[in-house]
């Protein structure tokens, strides 16, 4: 048990005493086992510790509960030295981009120390090298998180936590419970590292990424219960593109003179599509002066807010050239307003005289199955739009599947593909860029 290579099952009636028992009968003690390797929180390396109390501070957030009342409360394991309470301590948190966890590396007061028996709560002066103890009033604290010495700070070895595949949008009930949904997430944020927290910026959705389905009600029903917060659960949208089709050609005028100071401004441009990830390139090939140099900034702005904004479905435009190639300007009406307006017209022109094409996410998957489900996984993929990229032969009678899929077909893969291998397969994503739409599928994206 102490190498990890055995690990026992208990069955009984009197299950709680009998799993005491045997947890101090058979289980090794703090100093049998290996202090995770820890670093500086620059990545340092740094001598390996010992479960020691008279050692260097290193101790971890195994745990973290947010009461309304008691606020949070955080079980910590010292695997080195030793935590007294009112010491200060420095709370290290570093986790992988996208997560939804910020990084943060800042100093605490430790608050009350206590033993944890149930429900029972006994203050304790100190806690040694192998103790587990509860520690409050640690703000910035998350489960994963180290505590060490604010002189000499470590860092543990993260954790191999899952990753969550499935995503969940989510909407508070009430309007006026906005907010406290955000303080609520955050706290749960704290508690469970294997949550990611996404705000998608084009769609407005919070989007809660969870383990499985279980997981997610569980998030929903914390929630609820613990916060007082009812949610919502809405589909997910997804954040599509349009692009042009072909080359095209608009024109952009604002011409508004009813006495007084007026408005104007004209501006003409060509449009070009650009290979897929390219982005948005502006260009300037006015010559003579036609637009005054102080507007071309202007126009390139006007373009750029349409862009965001859409010209046919509302969906952000990309991966287009648009080249400003001449126009007009009057010495007293022109405005840096008047020549933003005339650069979205043109845009907007431009796609009226053209056909544009959507473009939806892709997701790279690799999945990795034993191979008497190889076939039913492939089978599955045909239905899905997949691009197969590759398979390969892995140790154990397992075969490792590569796929390009767009990602409105696999929104709900990791309960799709336990139901296909019968909890067997297991797969990771990646976002892959965008490709056109074919007709028929954007026809029923669109709700047509």
């Amino acid at each position: 048990m102490a190498r990890g290579h055995f690990h026992p099952v208990i069955a009984s009636a009197h299950a709680a005493s009998y799993l005491l028992r045997t947890i101090t009968r058979s289980l090794p003690s703090p100093i049998e086992r290996e202090v995770p390797v820890v670093t500086s929180i620059t990545g340092d390396p740094r001598s390996p510790l010992v479960a020691d109390s008279e050692g260097p501070l290193c101790a971890e957030v195994i745990k973290t509960t947010s009461d309304p009342y008691v606020g949070r409360v955080s079980l910590v394991r010292v695997f080195s030295g030793t935590l007294r309470s009112d010491d200060a301590v420095h709370v290290s948190g570093h986790f992988a981009p996208g997560t939804g966890h910020a990084d943060h590396d800042v100093d605490e007061r430790i608050g009350l120390l206590s033993s944890v028996l149930g429900a029972e709560q006994q203050p304790l002066d100190h806690a040694i090298a192998g103790s587990i103890v509860a520690v409050s009033k640690l703000r910035r604290a998350e489960t994963g998180d180290t505590l060490s010495s604010p002189s000499a700070p470590l860092l543990m070895e993260p954790w191999a936590i899952p990753e969550p595949l499935l995503p969940v949008a989510i909407a508070a009930h009430s309007p006026g419970d906005d907010d406290k949904l955000a303080v609520a997430l955050a706290r749960l944020l704290a508690e469970d590292p294997t949550l990611r927290l996404e705000h998608v910026t084009f769609t407005g959705q919070t989007v809660v990424w969870c383990l499985g389905e279980a997981h997610a009600d569980l998030v929903v029903d914390r929630l609820r219960t613990r916060y007082g917060v009812v949610v919502d659960a809405e589909p997910v949208r997804l954040a599509l593109r349009e692009t042009f089709a072909a080359p095209a050609s608009g024109t952009g005028r604002v011409v508004k003179q009813s006495g007084g100071h007026g408005q104007y401004a004209v501006c003409e441009i060509t449009v070009e599509p650009l290979p897929a990830g390219s982005g948005f390139e502006f260009v300037d090939s006015v010559v003579g002066g036609a637009i005054p140099r102080a507007f071309i900034p202007s126009v390139e702005k006007g373009v750029r807010l349409q862009l965001e904004k859409g010209v046919a479905a509302g969906y952000p435009l990309v991966d287009i050239r648009v080249t400003l190639v001449d126009g007009r300007s009057h010495s007293v009406d022109s405005s840096d307003q008047a020549f933003q307006t005339a650069g979205a017209l043109a845009l907007k022109d431009a796609a009226s005289k053209v056909d544009l094409a959507l473009l939806e996410p892709i997701i790279a998957l690799v999945i990795h199955v034993p191979d008497e489900h190889v076939g039913a996984v492939l089978s599955d993929l045909s239905t899905r739009r997949a691009q197969v990229t590759g398979t390969e032969s892995e140790p154990g009678g397992h075969m490792r599947v590569t796929a390009l899929v767009p990602e409105t077909e696999v929104s709900r893969y990791s309960i799709d593909i336990r139901s296909i291998t019968h909890g067997t397969g297991s797969y990771m994503r990646d976002a892959a860029g965008f490709a056109p739409v074919p007709a028929i599928a954007a026809k029923k994206l669109l709700g047509g």
